[in-house]
């Protein structure tokens, strides 16, 4: 991974302030909804085992654990790990939730073919300069037949995002041939992918069954942002949100894509 993680250390607590603002409750939300979109039972019936790499302090996991799943997360900065830890403890979910520390390069070897349900790769792409050796890498603890969930930063969103938000046309008609974006919270610079550039690449490692999401199709233009912690208004967003995620034109140009595939059998 080209970053540091003590970068994400040093930041834990904006991280987390980030998490419970409404922007942040979208993101997990929205991630959760999707992914159920596709999840069976495990095994006669009973929880699946999933893998979350690069999981952080476990955002998606709690929910996923809360489920009933087991969740193993993986991640390279001990206190995001440490806090992953804390959260599934206060929830009474530490049976359901392992942390480990590893580089998602070089996974134990436990994880590597540990034939898990469902792989998650949510926010890693930005952070690495071998997109398709990355998502290969993911893909390997996947089952035959499992679910993998990929998520990033939508290129596409960019443009507008500085037009609406910093009223600055320049800036976004730069912004049109960029493929960086400076992440001032972990004080590094992004990689921006599209999903139209993702998904072959997806079908080129096995996938199929691939399917688009639009993360956040309106919050982020919606420049009113303390009037999004009134719980009524953000519940009003939420709906309208769930509503769009699947729905084109507006998953094309949300903040984040997320991709869902299914590994496909090898014969």
């Amino acid at each position: 991974m080209a970053q540091d993680h003590e970068k994400f250390d040093t930041a834990m607590a904006t991280w987390q302030e980030w998490q419970e603002a409404p922007w942040g409750r979208l993101r997990y939300a929205l991630a959760e909804a999707n992914l159920m979109r596709h999840l069976d039972d495990g095994p006669g019936g009973g929880p699946l085992r999933i893998l979350d790499l690069a999981g952080g302090d476990g955002g998606d996991a709690m929910r996923l654990a809360t489920r009933g799943h087991h969740v193993t997360v993986v991640d390279l900065a001990p206190a995001m790990l440490a806090a992953a830890g804390a959260r599934a403890a206060e929830r009474g979910l530490s049976e359901r939730v392992t942390c480990v520390r590893a580089d998602v390069r070089a996974l134990p070897a436990d994880i590597a073919t540990g034939g898990f349900d469902v792989v998650l790769c949510h926010n890693l792409l930005q952070y690495v300069d071998d997109v398709p050796g990355t998502l290969a890498t993911a893909l390997g603890p996947l089952k035959e037949g499992g679910v993998f969930s990929v998520m990033a930063i939508n290129r596409h969103s960019a443009p507008l995002n500085v037009a609406v938000r910093e009223l600055d046309p320049a800036a976004a008609l730069a912004a049109l041939d960029s493929d960086r974006l400076r992440n001032e919270m972990f004080d590094s610079e992004l990689a921006l992918h599209t999903a139209e550039e993702i998904i072959p690449v997806l079908g080129d490692l096995g996938c199929r069954d691939v399917r688009h999401y639009g993360i956040r199709s309106f919050c982020d233009y919606l420049t009113d942002d303390a009037r999004k912690y009134d719980p009524a208004y953000y519940a009003d967003l939420e709906r309208l949100e769930l509503a769009t995620t699947a729905r084109a034109p507006y998953m094309h140009t949300a903040r984040l894509f997320q991709l869902t595939a299914r590994k496909r059998a090898v014969f």
